[in-house]
């Protein structure tokens, strides 16, 4: 279960949320608006390597190298 960073456009909240998928829908904990993936800072692989060009979408990714 990847943790995901995730931003409420509503209150301009960031967070991290522990999720199954990655495309579960995540809610803001502040205000309970549904957030968005926000794709800053680094991102890792399940083996725990660097992510150098990182789109972000998991589902069309052919594995972090």
């Amino acid at each position: 279960m990847p943790v995901l960073q995730y931003v409420c456009k509503k209150c301009n909240k960031n967070f991290e949320e522990l999720v199954k998928k990655y495309d579960d829908e995540v809610f803001c904990p502040v205000c309970g608006i549904k957030a968005e993936r926000s794709y800053s800072g680094k991102m890792f692989s399940a083996t725990g390597k660097t992510c150098n060009s990182c789109g972000g979408d998991c589902k069309n990714c052919g594995g972090c190298h």
